[in-house]
């Protein structure tokens, strides 16, 4: 969501070390197969042990990185790039205007490298129930990232439930935005309607 080395992950800080790159590039391989038969025979249909095979990889080691096949499709590797871009934010910077700016960015730089496994991800998303029900449940491997550089951003704790309430309004509104793309049939313009999506939170939820 590319190389062993997520050109996001790769632009945002020192290199990574060789056991962290092989682990990427595990995890990607995981993916790349999964997303191949996903296309191929469906989601529904498709097993750990195919997607293991597909990868040259055992069972253990798929349930080793995504201990769900949910978390194929639900977890990435972007997570130090939104990271660097949010922290990269004006310290007087409000925190969903914050986020905005930082969330556009990294998307601007999945899209480019990455946009024909978005979109699927996307309609996966949207179209299998369990999926949904799971990015609808939660903030997911983000989550807690978020919190914690918002709670830096703002001096409150990480556990703080207002800090929680911004981050958790966040990411529904994102999910919600991306259903709505794929309703769409994924012809609009995406990073225009994130920016919308966020503007809507940005000025307090008024129409």
């Amino acid at each position: 969501m590319a190389s062993a080395e997520t050109p996001s992950v790769a632009q945002t800080g020192p290199r990574l070390g060789l056991r962290e790159r092989k682990k990427i590039q595990t995890r990607q391989a995981i993916r790349r197969a999964a997303y191949r038969l996903y296309g191929q025979q469906g989601y529904d249909a498709t097993t750990v042990d195919q997607i293991a095979e597909a990868a040259d990889v055992s069972p253990s080691t798929v349930f080793r990185y995504f201990p769900t096949k949910e978390d194929i499709v639900l977890t990435d590797e972007y997570d130090p790039a939104l990271e660097a871009a949010l922290r990269a934010r004006p310290a007087e910077e409000p925190p969903v205007e914050a986020f905005r700016h930082a969330a556009m960015a990294s998307m601007r730089h999945i899209l480019a490298h990455d946009m024909d496994e978005f979109r699927q991800r996307a309609r996966l998303m949207s179209e299998v129930p369990a999926l949904r029900r799971r990015a609808a449940e939660g903030m997911g491997e983000s989550g807690p990232m978020l919190c914690a550089v918002l709670a830096e951003r703002t001096g409150r704790a990480a556990g703080d439930v207002e800090v929680r309430i911004v981050v958790v309004a966040i990411f529904a509104a994102m999910n919600e935005a991306l259903l709505h793309w794929v309703e769409q049939g994924q012809q609009e313009d995406v990073i225009a309607l994130v920016g919308r999506t966020l503007d809507v939170l940005g000025r307090g939820l008024t129409l």
